[in-house]
């Protein structure tokens, strides 16, 4: 079935504030005028400032969730937020790469929700490189990358991981706040904030990683003016009013 905008698929957890995960990548999705399709990875009890508890869904379910989607659709493009384990996301993003070869998976890499709650338990290193091999970006903070490259010092785990896949690397968490990094494994490049006064916001992450899939499913730019876009739509979102919840609409 065609459509005239690009299909940009969101695996991802149900947030009901609205403010993250699957909500959150739809609404950004929309006003990138692509079309919005969401499969669910866990299903959270949360408001925009307290994280309660999580159900998490899966592999198995989630691909149910998939397998109809992609008969139907062409999908070209994937998000995929919070999911169980690396083993859940290996089977995933597997099957995805096998369903469509061609498919470009931007894995938003997190691993603990704001509030504190930590979600993998464990990060077997042989697996995790198997799975950055089928991923086409992942949007890490500084504390994730880390994590995930076992090595403390953000700039030499991202390009630790840059030799996988590429790697954009949030400032939110470092001294140099607001520079976000981008590796591509053979160049580095700064992506620097605009505006200056802005407002905290639940689920910025989500909102970037998903502003980001969206570009990559319209655009033939470069990944490091595709990142900065998305930069700008998130800035001009949190700049929209004082509380925690994005307007996405003005």
């Amino acid at each position: 079935m065609h459509y005239n905008r690009p299909i940009v698929l969101s695996i991802a957890g149900f947030d009901p504030s609205g403010g993250a995960g699957l909500l959150a990548d739809i609404k950004t999705i929309e006003q990138h005028h692509c079309l919005g399709m969401g499969v669910i990875s866990a299903l959270t009890v949360q408001t925009e400032n307290q994280f309660i508890s999580v159900e998490w869904l899966s592999a198995k379910k989630i691909m149910e969730q998939l397998k109809p989607l992609l008969k139907v659709y062409e999908v070209n493009v994937f998000k995929i937020g919070i999911i169980e384990s690396l083993d859940t996301l290996l089977k995933v993003a597997t099957f995805i790469k096998k369903t469509n070869p061609n498919a470009k998976i931007v894995w938003d890499t997190v691993l603990s929700a704001t509030a504190g709650k930590k979600f993998f338990n464990e990060l077997n290193k042989e697996k995790l490189n198997k799975i950055l091999k089928l991923i086409y970006l992942i949007t890490p903070n500084a504390n994730e990358v880390k994590l995930l490259a076992g090595i403390d010092n953000e700039k030499k785990a991202a390009i630790e991981l840059a030799k996988h896949c590429k790697v954009l690397l949030k400032g939110g968490h470092t001294k140099r706040k607001g520079i976000d990094t981008l590796y591509d494994g053979i160049t580095v490049s700064e992506i620097k904030p605009h505006i200056k006064r802005l407002h905290p916001k639940h689920g910025t992450g989500c909102i970037l990683s998903s502003a980001i899939t969206c570009s990559v499913a319209k655009n033939k730019d470069s990944l490091f003016i595709l990142c900065t876009k998305a930069k700008l739509y998130v800035e001009s979102i949190m700049a929209t009013n004082r509380n925690l919840l994005a307007y996405h609409v003005q």
